[in-house]
């Protein structure tokens, strides 16, 4: 996207995402105030001790717009630990005074359901403390909230949904139910007919494709048809419309297993070019088809995860396969077990049930519209602490690992760093800071944790007045392969508790909006890396402009005003987001139980180890897995 629009038909002036003294970073909504940067915030007239910023009685990161997911503040100390020029500035920590039974390091729902799973094992009385880096707890499944009006929107920051629960563990369908979530209302709950006269569209951008055009009709219109209009070059059209029609037989003379062998070792992009001969020119309308579920494009994922992947959102297929008889995928629940907040009400429920006064209410339809008393958190008088804007920097044995009765588990909160005692810690952070959280780590564990580099990438919200223009054009979500934003869509439409989706299209709504940073040609890793620090080093300022450009360009045909109908933009960068998953493009074989992840996860002394990195794969239910796994560790420890 360009930076030459005129900002002020782009709305830049609007002071809707409530810039201060940070670029992105929001300190008002609504008359809301959260000192999510600290302590400038409370220089600026916040109530509350400068040591306990949730203590304030304004404090609802909800409720802020801006630059959210890894927030400014969060990772600040992790990289200087990082780096190696922590603690030659850290001075010396001084002891809180406190023991607890177990410290979790991580509040996401891998850390909260370790907490959980603790306590069952452990008794209502065992003393355990959370300690998380962010002003929220959740982890990546963070709530958004945006005001229009009067009317209360609800968004996720980050985990979407709860996917096909019939295939979780025993112990993940457990514990949703024992919070009080019954997937079976989801099927009222998510209204799967609104936008069924709704198709989607392709935005072929400028850039990219030598024009701006918007095409509707994507998978749902023959594909010559809806080909025609695009601005790709009739060779290109012929192609595409064949590898979609055609029931060809591209790997003769294979067994079912050799095709799926082959297909594990060749890229989608070259199975497309060098398999199905489609022209080499077709290659950008594919591109960025992988971006939502594996943060990298088509030339970095094997073709045979694109067949047995698909799209969660219905909004394309992959052609190419339907001649190769490569079994029957397995069948899949619909995609709408989904709260209006995605996952955010799975943490909440989790915190509800651990330290109820923080989360009102007693079921999964009121926790929607709850208001989370962030002061309840951490309260001395419960058995169960969550600690925020707590970054741990070290988590240490007394004495030798193997007969060590404590584990010392050091902070840094406020420019102050602290330790506290514990009998036991679970780290359920991401895999790759463990090793400077633990540098008496195993070697070769430590270089095991280091490997799964996490997959960089953003969920952005965008608040607007109504979606009259999506209505009026006739799609509910949008494909831009060469755009700054590759996907954009309705949201999810579920009513639940009290809360009501925004059903017309004269009302306000948010739209979802992704973006992947790749850099094509390298490998994953690398690209997550390179990913990683392109999210760090952009400002919100080119988010915001971006945003509205591209709304602008693909929405201003049917009347949308950027300026005038954008009343609040959420980016949830994830400079850390999904876990890293094996990848036979790049990765090499590894014996059962020498994986990165296995090995990586091993006990160590009265130190375990909860996360979705553990399972080496991006789902909630492994990150409860991997929480019950790591208690149970603990408990044959102790």
């Amino acid at each position: 996207m360009s930076d030459n629009s005129g900002d002020r038909d782009l709305g830049m002036e609007r002071k809707i995402t409530r810039r201060d003294f940070l670029d992105g970073m929001a300190l008002t909504i609504g008359g809301s105030v959260l000192a999510s940067a600290v302590p400038q915030a409370f220089a600026r007239g916040l109530t509350g001790p400068s040591s306990a910023p949730d203590k304030a009685s304004a404090y609802y990161p909800p409720a802020l717009t801006g630059m959210r997911g890894s927030h400014e503040g969060s990772y600040g100390v992790a990289h200087s630990l990082r780096d190696g020029d922590f603690w030659s500035s850290a001075g010396k920590p001084e002891s809180t005074g406190e023991t607890y039974d177990l410290v979790v390091v991580g509040g996401g729902i891998s850390g909260l359901a370790a907490a959980y799973f603790y306590r069952q094992q452990a008794g209502a009385k065992a003393r355990i403390l959370v300690l998380d880096n962010h002003d929220d707890f959740g982890g990546h499944a963070k709530r958004n909230e945006f005001r229009v009006g009067n009317r209360l929107l609800l968004a996720y920051g980050g985990t979407q949904s709860i996917e096909s629960p019939a295939r979780y563990s025993k112990m993940a369908k457990g514990l949703i139910t024992e919070i009080g979530i019954d997937t079976e209302r989801f099927y009222k709950a998510y209204d799967q007919k609104l936008y069924d006269k709704l198709e989607s569209a392709c935005f072929f951008d400028k850039e990219t494709f030598g024009v701006d055009r918007l095409v509707t009709g994507m998978g749902s219109r023959p594909w010559p048809d809806f080909l025609k209009n695009t601005p790709l070059s009739a060779n290109v059209q012929r192609d595409v419309a064949r590898v979609y029609a055609e029931r060809v037989d591209y790997l003769p003379g294979l067994s079912r297993e050799q095709r799926r062998a082959k297909l594990t070792t060749i890229s989608y992009a070259d199975y497309l070019t060098k398999i199905c001969k489609v022209d080499p020119a077709a290659l950008p309308f594919f591109q960025a088809w992988t971006h939502d579920l594996f943060c990298v494009g088509i030339e970095a994922v094997p073709a045979l995860y694109c067949y047995e992947a698909g799209d969660d959102y219905g909004s394309f297929s992959y052609p190419g396969f339907d001649g190769l008889d490569l079994g029957k995928r397995e069948k899949v629940e619909p995609y709408i077990f989904h709260f209006p907040d995605g996952n955010a009400s799975v943490a909440r429920l989790l915190v509800r049930s651990l330290i109820p006064a923080a989360v009102p209410g007693h079921t999964m339809d009121d926790v929607v519209t709850a208001r989370a008393d962030y002061g309840q958190l951490d309260n001395s008088k419960c058995a169960v602490r969550i600690r925020l804007n707590s970054t741990v920097v070290r988590v240490r044995h007394d004495g030798a690992p193997e007969s060590a009765k404590q584990v010392a588990v050091t902070y840094m909160r406020d420019g102050k760093l602290q330790t506290v005692q514990a009998e036991a810690c679970i780290l359920a952070c991401y895999n790759m800071m463990i090793p400077y959280l633990c540098p008496e780590l195993p070697h070769k564990q430590k270089e095991a944790l280091h490997y799964l580099v996490k997959m960089p990438l953003v969920y952005t919200h965008v608040a607007i007045r109504n979606w009259k223009s999506f209505q009026q054009l006739g799609v509910q979500q949008i494909l831009a392969p060469g755009s700054y934003h590759s996907y954009t869509a309705l949201d999810f439409p579920v009513s639940l508790g009290d809360y009501q989706f925004p059903s017309k299209p004269e009302e306000p709504m948010v739209l979802f909006m992704l973006r992947t940073p790749c850099s094509p040609g390298l490998p994953q890793r690398d690209q997550n890396r390179m990913g990683r620090v392109e999210l760090t080093e952009t400002p919100f300022s080119t988010f915001e402009r971006n945003i509205r450009d591209q709304l602008g360009r693909m929405l201003g045909s049917a009347g949308f005003d950027p300026a005038r109908d954008i009343e609040g933009i959420t980016v949830n960068r994830w400079a850390h987001g999904y876990a890293y998953g094996y990848n036979p493009l790049f990765d090499p074989h590894w014996s059962e139980g020498q994986e990165p992840w296995v090995v990586g996860r091993k006990p160590f002394g009265r130190i375990t180890i909860a996360n979705s990195d553990a399972a080496a794969t991006a789902y909630t239910d492994a990150a409860i897995d991997q929480a019950y796994r790591a208690v149970e560790e603990l408990s044959r420890r102790t």
